[in-house]
């Protein structure tokens, strides 16, 4: 997994991700692993909880947060694309002259989330039927956030299902809010910002609030699998 993350190009994705609050990568899993992933889905053992969303009003379908021991390919991406998003976050920091406590490697952060009582894994796969959508959200498990994540689409879009394309929503500083939809490819990755982005402002930089949230799948069904790099609370 490393070798495949390390060989996209960042300075194209990270260019993205600062114009338009969002990028989607090259393929990084074949159809084959990507079918080994949403297998897991019946694997309950391997999970420690399970959300219905229309239960929560969260929007309609499924999704289960992987327990320890994390699958190697699920802990191989997360750990991979870590040491690329952290220039991004810290340079995010920068322009909002905050602090930026996320150190080189994700078992450092990880380490400083336990200390602080966020211990419960965060990466999910999420189940998506006809009819079913996630409502605009943010995924915040506790006090430290790292400020972008990424989800990887593990079915072909047209093919296993239509619909269900991936959505953010910027809500611009004094202005109206800024939808994007993306079609998530089989084997990509999306990296968007957790909580917030910096904009250009008359003033320098503004924090500029994001949220995410899948349209309606119109028919088939959408495996996806996220990755959040702060564990829970």
């Amino acid at each position: 997994m490393r070798d495949r993350v390390d060989a996209l190009d960042w300075a194209t994705l990270t260019a993205e991700v600062d114009e338009a609050g969002s990028a989607q990568t090259a393929p990084l899993l074949t159809p084959d692993e990507c079918r080994e992933i949403s297998a897991l889905y019946d694997d309950v053992g391997r999970f420690r909880s399970t959300i219905d969303m229309a239960r929560y009003r969260f929007g309609s379908g499924q999704y289960r947060y992987f327990d320890h021991p994390l699958p190697d390919v699920v802990a191989g991406l997360r750990a991979a694309f870590y040491p690329h998003l952290v220039p991004i976050a810290r340079e995010w920091a920068t322009r909002l002259g905050r602090p930026a406590p996320w150190p080189d490697t994700l078992d450092e952060w990880l380490a400083q989330c336990h200390d602080a009582g966020q211990a419960r894994p965060t990466p999910i796969l999420l189940r998506y039927g006809t009819g079913d959508w996630n409502a605009l959200h943010r995924d915040l498990y506790g006090d430290l956030v790292f400020p972008l994540q990424v989800v990887v689409g593990l079915d072909e879009p047209g093919v296993d299902h239509t619909g269900g394309e991936f959505l953010t929503v910027e809500q611009r500083p004094r202005a109206q809010s800024r939808g994007y939809a993306a079609t998530l490819r089989q084997g990509c990755g999306i990296v968007f910002p957790t909580r917030e982005r910096p904009v250009r402002s008359a003033r320098g930089w503004s924090a500029a609030p994001m949220r995410h949230g899948v349209s309606t799948v119109r028919t088939g069904v959408r495996h996806t699998l996220g990755l959040v790099f702060h564990d829970a609370a």
